[in-house]
């Protein structure tokens, strides 16, 4: 049996890697991604509970992101805020997660032979595709009620952000009503990462 990383944020960032083209997609959101799934996990474990639309600390326990110290050092701001913030360091946090436990390489490189860049190999494709069947099997096999959790978030923070290695357009259209189920189940970070991006693209559009 493949294994297969236990934290979200870090599914995740394997779900955004394209394995025909070998490098990372949705770079434009990733890292409202891997914020709001840091949050779903958190929420979904009973360690973030929500109060007046606002996340608020509820069981102690782990905090691997340093999400919860941030949340509980604030006075009570909206799911969206937390997706947005620090999101940029969010994505070098959980590559660098995801290197140190073997999962990725990550080589040195110049773009255009100026700037410094890097470029992310996945050590075993057979985990990112072991992720992908996770997330198939969410949206088209067993019902909603029996979906494993992490898998039912992956796919509704795929179709929050558009993930197109994990959801196609028409995967999304098709499966619109078994999306709003998982997301239902996946907590309140899941929506605010959409409209956090639909903000910045309508925003983009007008500018």
């Amino acid at each position: 049996m493949v294994q297969t990383p236990e934290s979200l944020p870090a599914r995740m960032y394997l779900l955004a890697y394209d394995l025909q083209k070998e490098k990372v997609t949705g770079r434009s959101y990733l890292g409202y991604v891997l914020r709001a799934a840091a949050l779903t996990e958190l929420f979904l474990d009973g360690r973030l509970e929500e109060e007046g639309r606002r996340p608020v600390i509820g069981t102690r326990g782990a905090d691997p992101y340093g999400l919860l110290a941030q949340i509980e050092a604030s006075r009570p701001r909206p799911w969206h805020y937390w997706v947005r913030k620090d999101s940029r360091a969010m994505v070098r946090t959980v590559r660098e997660e995801l290197a140190r436990d073997g999962w990725i390489r990550v080589e040195k490189r110049r773009v255009l032979g100026i700037f410094p860049g890097h470029r992310v190999r996945v050590r075993d494709p057979r985990v990112v595709k072991t992720l992908w069947g996770g997330a198939t099997a969410a949206l088209r096999g067993r019902p909603v009620a029996h979906v494993n959790s992490y898998d039912a978030a992956a796919v509704a923070l795929a179709a929050a952000a558009e993930l197109k290695t994990v959801l196609s357009r028409r995967d999304r259209r098709l499966h619109r009503q078994r999306i709003k189920e998982l997301t239902a189940r996946s907590g309140p970070a899941v929506p605010a990462v959409r409209k956090l991006i639909r903000q910045q693209q309508a925003a983009a559009v007008g500018g």
